[in-house]
């Protein structure tokens, strides 16, 4: 059978509550959870959206002008449909968008969708907690000490005083809902991913006594604090940090990049000297001297 946790003013499971006998021997429908659940969202809806016949506007009494003979179309009242400023044809007019869904469907519905929490884990009792002011900082502790069916995005809390403490200290937490008893619908459950009850809200909706089965109380230790880490740690960290960029600078290099090389000293070594080659005697060229010219010139007249 199907057990529901207790939670104590601290949070912590101290018991399990049976369900309900007309909870628990509901069977889970969810064509009629959804037809509930459609109904109900359309009844929230306001339905004030209204607009005005030509009946209703203002204006238009005569006739704008003759029947026939202007070469205009014939009109009838400036505040035709036609006419800038007239009336509206076919528009909405305030009405209730509800629709009538049988007492024992929505009964049905209700007490499926509470089972169905109540089968997967995500519902809790929640014992009387007795803060005397709102404290958001013990409702986030009392949620941390909670079982882990709570531990859900949204979360909703059905009490029986939305003014009490309670109701002003779980309120403040982001994905949290708080939501009176009287005003508790099948949607509501549908949306919610995990329910907590206070304990008279239960009973009241339920229509009976928690019987409750006190169990083993088992806190959940508190989360480690975070402590800064000690100056040699943090020395040696800067340290590896620095050779972690060494690395890093080495590592961008180009493969096979020529390393530096730095050029000998050569200021204390003698510097050879170079001769100069020896210019040409002019005389040793082979252009032929004045002699030799005549001699040739002889021998050429003969």
């Amino acid at each position: 059978m199907t057990r529901i946790p207790v939670l104590d003013a601290q949070g912590v499971t101290v018991g399990q509550a049976a369900l309900a006998d007309a909870i628990a021997q509901q069977s889970i429908k969810l064509h009629l959870i959804h037809e509930t659940a459609v109904a109900e969202l359309a009844a929230r809806r306001a339905g004030t959206h209204s607009t005005k016949t030509r009946s209703q506007v203002r204006g238009g009494g005569v006739k704008p002008w003759r029947q026939k003979g202007t070469g205009r179309a014939r009109q009838g009242s400036i505040r035709s449909p036609q006419w800038t400023g007239g009336g509206i044809v076919f528009g909405p007019t305030p009405r209730s968008y509800g629709g009538k869904v049988n007492r024992k469907v929505r009964q049905q519905a209700f007490r499926a969708a509470l089972r169905a929490h109540a089968e997967r884990g995500s519902l809790a009792l929640m014992d009387p907690i007795g803060w005397d002011a709102p404290s958001t900082r013990r409702a986030a502790e009392y949620l941390r000490q909670a079982p882990d069916g709570l531990a859900v995005k949204f979360l909703l809390l059905v009490v029986e005083d939305a003014d009490s403490a309670a109701a002003r200290s779980f309120r403040n937490l982001p994905s949290v809902g708080v939501l009176e008893a009287p005003d508790l619908e099948t949607v509501d459950l549908v949306a919610a991913g995990a329910v907590l009850f206070e304990r008279a809200a239960w009973e009241r909706i339920a229509g009976a006594v928690a019987d409750v089965e006190a169990v083993t109380a088992s806190p959940k230790a508190a989360p480690p604090k975070r402590t800064p880490p000690p100056a040699s740690k943090l020395t040696a960290d800067a340290g590896d940090l620095a050779a972690a960029d060494a690395a890093v600078e080495s590592a961008s290099e180009p493969e096979g990049a020529a390393e530096a090389v730095e050029p000998p000293d050569t200021a204390d070594e003698p510097v050879a000297e170079v001769e100069a080659p020896a210019a040409e005697d002019e005389s040793t060229t082979d252009q032929p001297t004045a002699d030799e010219a005549s001699a040739d010139e002889g021998e050429a007249k003969a």
